[in-house]
């Protein structure tokens, strides 16, 4: 592990309760960790209600989004890392072809129908609400700057070796 340099923090013990003065001290796996689950449960909450998971959406997207249409195969190995298991995006993909919102063309690639191409344009929609909801009162510039810190912190980690 590489020395710290610089002026170095205390880590205090996770407080929801810290106020700003206190934040510096505070650990980034608490709060990182508390705006995941906190995030995801209001995304898949809102989606729920409208009988939709947050895995298909992701297939939904993937499906749509490439320059290809792509296989079963691509798509399970491209979202497991996001899933809740290695099995969860195979189980999806069955799922939106039940739904009639996946087909399968002649070369074996993923194509959504017009049912699908509907339910993903509605689920873009009722994501970017939700997004805003999430957003309000945070400057694109701060978010830029949020998502900076973050990713430098992933950065620092992942060239120490995870350690």
């Amino acid at each position: 592990m590489r020395p710290l340099t610089g002026t170095t923090t205390d880590q205090a013990p996770a407080d929801p309760a810290a106020t700003d003065n206190m934040l510096d001290t505070q650990p980034i796996g608490y709060w990182s960790g508390l705006a995941h689950a906190a995030v995801t449960r209001h995304l898949r909450d809102a989606m729920a209600r409208i009988d939709v998971t947050q895995p298909q959406y992701w297939v939904l997207n993937r499906v749509n989004g490439g320059p290809a249409a792509p296989s079963r195969e691509e798509v399970v190995i491209q979202l497991t890392p996001l899933a809740d298991g290695p099995h969860e995006i195979a189980r999806v993909i069955d799922q939106l072809f039940h739904r009639g919102w996946l087909r399968i063309d002649a070369g074996q690639r993923l194509q959504l129908t017009d049912a699908g191409q509907a339910a993903r344009v509605r689920l873009r929609e009722l994501a970017t609400e939700l997004r805003a909801v999430v957003h309000e009162g945070i400057s694109d510039e701060e978010y830029v700057a949020a998502l900076k810190v973050l990713r430098r912190m992933v950065a620092n980690v992942e060239d120490n070796g995870g350690s």
